[in-house]
């Protein structure tokens, strides 16, 4: 097996022997490589924290996760229907223990981001809801975000900006049902 110019490891066996022309492979090893580096400064929040830095918020990027995690939920983002955002789906949707979720849940609280409320369907359960304030600061951020997207994607094609869309969406969808193929 060769050794492709993104990884100093030899071609995976399943891609040099797939049949695929050499420059689909190196085509698929460069979508690699960007997806990985694409995929750090997601789980780095990147992008995130520096558009709540240039918004002067002084929510970190824990607590904006959460923020997002409880509208996912709320909006069923991912999810096959909505449902009210408990402290155990808080935990689960930003794969931390419930313990951290509380806490954040607890500071935003505090900040007056989120509220406590009696859940709908369980009298017993406490759900977590955003506040006009948190929701004001996803309506700012997202804003900012898009026009720092715009910003590059001005150049591009509007073919290209579909085509990206619709590849993206079906690569995303794919894989989500090859990882998890009984959801």
């Amino acid at each position: 097996m060769s050794v492709s110019k993104h990884h100093p490891l030899p071609t995976p066996r399943a891609l040099a022997t797939a049949g695929l022309a050499p420059e689909v492979v190196d085509a698929l090893l460069s979508l690699d490589a960007s997806m990985f580096q694409w995929m750090r400064a997601v789980m780095r929040g990147e992008m995130p924290s520096h558009i709540l830095a240039e918004l002067n918020s002084d929510l970190d990027f824990a607590q904006f996760q959460a923020l997002t995690a409880v509208t996912r939920l709320q909006f069923g983002i991912g999810r096959p229907a909505p449902t009210e955002a408990t402290i155990g789906l808080l935990a689960e949707e930003m794969h931390i223990d419930p313990s951290r979720a509380s806490r954040i849940a607890t500071d935003l609280t505090e900040r007056g981001m989120l509220r406590r409320e009696v859940s709908q369907s369980d009298g017993r359960r406490a759900v977590l809801v955003l506040t006009d304030q948190a929701r004001q600061v996803l309506v700012e951020f997202r804003e900012l975000k898009w026009a720092k997207q715009l910003a590059f994607l001005h150049a591009w094609p509007e073919e290209d900006i579909l085509r990206l869309s619709q590849l993206f969406i079906r690569y995303t969808l794919e894989m989500q049902s090859t990882l998890r193929p009984n959801d």
